[in-house]
C-alpha cells in the first residue's frame, strides 16, 4: 500500500483551513418558529423578533429562522406536541394550556409567589433545568420565563369571597384549580379567543397580564384591575430534537448561546417589564377602575391559596420528585434574584 507523504507546509496550510470557522461552510437551513400570538404583540417585538435577529447574526446567516404566529400551524395548547411531532422546529409553549402534563413546571404558577417577570424568568429557568430533561424529554428545552398579571372584570372584586358563582377565564391550569377552590365557573379559552366570550357574557373577568389587556382589545370589556400580583404564567421555547441533531456543530452552538439562562432573563425583562407598564396606561383610560387591596384582603387571597401548594408538592411527589424541597429550592432561587412575593 503506498503512503502519501505531504510536505509540512502543505499539512499546516490544510489545519488552518480545517480550523476555519465552521459557519462559512454550514449548510443553510431554515428554523420554523411557531406562536399563536399575533405579530404585533409586545412579546413578537421585544422577545421573539430579537432573538430570531440575533441567531441569524451569529450563524453569520446560515439559520434562517421564520416566524409563524397566531396559531397558523396549530391552535395555542398543541404548541409542545408541535415541537415534539415536527409540525415546527420551535415553539413558544404555555405549559399551564395542559393540566396535570408537566407538574414541576407548574410550581411557576402557583398564586402570589413572584413579584417581578424579569428576574422571576431567571430564578425560575434556573430551578426548571434540572427537572426539564425528564418532565419535557419529548424536545429539546431552550428555556423559561414568566409573567405577571392580576384579576381584571366587570365589576369590583377585591376579595375572594366574591369568585363564588363567577364565570372565569384563568390564565393556567393552576388558576384554573384556585378559581374553582373559590367556587367559581372556568372558561377555557385560549388568550386569542378571550375578549369575544367575555364580550358574549360566556366570561365575567378573566386572570391576565396588564398590557396584553389593552394588546387583545380586552380593555373595551372589562373595566376594573385587581392591583395585586395574582398569578405568574409560565412559558417554555421548545425545539424539535431531530431539527436541532441534524445541525453542525457551530450552528449547534450558536442555539446552545441562545437557549440559556440569559435569554431566559432578557426574554422575561423585556416583556414582563412591558406588560407592567399597562397598569400604568390602564389608570389614564377613561371608565377603568384599579381596585386596591387592603392588607386584610391581600391575605384572605394568601389563604385562599394554600390548598394549592399543598396541592403541588403532593403532584411532585407522585411525579417521583420531592415536593417540599423543590419548592422550597425555587423560593431560594426566587430570594436570591429578588423576586419572592
Amino acid at each position: 500500500m503506498k503512503t502519501l507523504r505531504i510536505p509540512l507546509a502543505a499539512a499546516a496550510a490544510a489545519l488552518v483551513l480545517a480550523s476555519a470557522p465552521a459557519t462559512a461552510q454550514d449548510k443553510p437551513v431554515e428554523l420554523r418558529f411557531a406562536h399563536w400570538l399575533p405579530p404585533t404583540h409586545p412579546l413578537a417585538k421585544l422577545g421573539f423578533e430579537p432573538w430570531a435577529k440575533s441567531v441569524e447574526a451569529a450563524s453569520k446567516g446560515s439559520i434562517k429562522v421564520a416566524l409563524f404566529p397566531a396559531q397558523q400551524l396549530g391552535k395555542a395548547p398543541d404548541h409542545y406536541d408541535m415541537a415534539r411531532d415536527g409540525i415546527a422546529d420551535l415553539t413558544w409553549v404555555n405549559p399551564g394550556y395542559q393540566a396535570g402534563r408537566f407538574p414541576m413546571f407548574a410550581a411557576g404558577e402557583l398564586p402570589m409567589l413572584m413579584s417581578n417577570a424579569g428576574r422571576g424568568s431567571v430564578a425560575l429557568d434556573a430551578w426548571y433545568r434540572k427537572y426539564a430533561a425528564t418532565e419535557m424529554k419529548d424536545v429539546k428545552f431552550c428555556f423559561a420565563h414568566v409573567h405577571t398579571g392580576t384579576l381584571h372584570s366587570k365589576q369590583a372584586m377585591p376579595d375572594p369571597a366574591q369568585i363564588k358563582g363567577m364565570k372565569i377565564r384563568p390564565s393556567n391550569g393552576t388558576m384554573a384549580a384556585f378559581m374553582s377552590l373559590l367556587g367559581a365557573t372556568n372558561v377555557q379559552v385560549s388568550a386569542p379567543e378571550a375578549r369575544d366570550a367575555l364580550e358574549k357574557g360566556v366570561a365575567d373577568a378573566i386572570v391576565f397580564p396588564w398590557h396584553s389587556i389593552i394588546t387583545f382589545g380586552i380593555d373595551k370589556v372589562v373595566k376594573f384591575h385587581n392591583d395585586h400580583k395574582l398569578y405568574a404564567s409560565t412559558f417554555a421555547w421548545t425545539m424539535n430534537k431531530g431539527w436541532y441533531d441534524k445541525l453542525s456543530a457551530a450552528q449547534k452552538k450558536v442555539i446552545d448561546d441562545h437557549c440559556n439562562n440569559e435569554w431566559a432573563g432578557k426574554v422575561g425583562k423585556a416583556w414582563g417589564d412591558d406588560e407592567d407598564s399597562g397598569q400604568a396606561k390602564m389608570e389614564k383610560l377613561p371608565g377603568h377602575t384599579i381596585v386596591k387591596l387592603t392588607p386584610e384582603q391581600r391575605k384572605a387571597w394568601r389563604d385562599a391559596a394554600e390548598p394549592l401548594y399543598t396541592q403541588w408538592t403532593d403532584a411532585a411527589a407522585k411525579a417521583g420528585q420531592d415536593g417540599k424541597g423543590a419548592l422550597e429550592a425555587l423560593r431560594g432561587e426566587l430570594k436570591k434574584q429578588d423576586a419572592l412575593y
